[in-house]
């Protein structure tokens, strides 16, 4: 299990014209067929952005929140 704490991509404001590098970070943390656990304070466009950059390299992406607790986004696990 990788845990990807979004708040620790960026220093005090997540910006746009490093969109690019953010994405770099996450899938390098990701790894290969990994479960993945995305968290931490970010913009909602992070968020999204890094789920997507992480569709097919990951094997299960999961939100982490204190107030929604774990969400599965996708599971492509075959068990």
């Amino acid at each position: 299990m990788k845990i990807i704490d979004l708040s620790k991509l960026f220093s005090s404001t997540a910006k746009l014209s490093d969109l690019d590098f953010y994405i770099e970070k996450a899938k390098e943390q990701a790894g290969e067929g990994n479960d993945v656990i995305l968290t931490g304070q970010a913009p909602v466009w992070l968020y999204l952005k890094i789920a997507h950059a992480l569709h097919g390299k990951a094997r299960k992406l999961i939100y982490r929140s204190p107030v929604t607790g774990d969400v599965v986004i996708f599971d492509h696990s075959p068990y």
